[in-house]
């Protein structure tokens, strides 16, 4: 039995950051969808939920890559931003301030009063108070 779900997996795409999310989001729908007085919505928490089982057992893996790679692109300024947020947060001993130049995020140490701060990617000089 087992070597025949192998066989049948075998070349198949599985799962990859737009499945989970797809599966997530399925599951938090259902969620929702219980406590609310109009019951046949519910059924809307099975369309991601088909899709994702589609996308993981498709065997179209070029194709899937590319969607995958699309979602990506979407969701990584929301995905850098908490990254950078929790970093910031967590941080008690720097300060963060972003090259007028180029944009790049620069970590300085705090409580060193006014300094000139050379942006590393650019060579872009500016000064703050830390």
């Amino acid at each position: 039995m087992m070597e025949k779900i192998a066989r049948f997996l075998y070349g198949r795409y599985g799962t990859d950051q737009l499945n989970i999310a797809l599966l997530v989001f399925s599951v938090v729908v259902s969620v929702v969808m219980r406590f609310t007085p109009v019951w046949y919505l519910g059924y809307l928490c099975y369309i991601p939920l088909g899709f994702s089982i589609f996308r993981m057992l498709s065997r179209n893996i070029e194709a899937r890559r590319k969607e995958n790679r699309m979602f990506l692109k979407i969701i990584w300024p929301f995905k850098s931003w908490t990254q950078y947020t929790q970093r910031k947060v967590k941080d008690k001993d720097h300060k963060y301030y972003k090259c007028p130049s180029c944009k790049a995020i620069l970590r300085v140490p705090k409580g060193r009063g006014k300094i000139q701060i050379t942006c590393t990617k650019c060579r872009h000089e500016f000064i703050k108070k830390t």
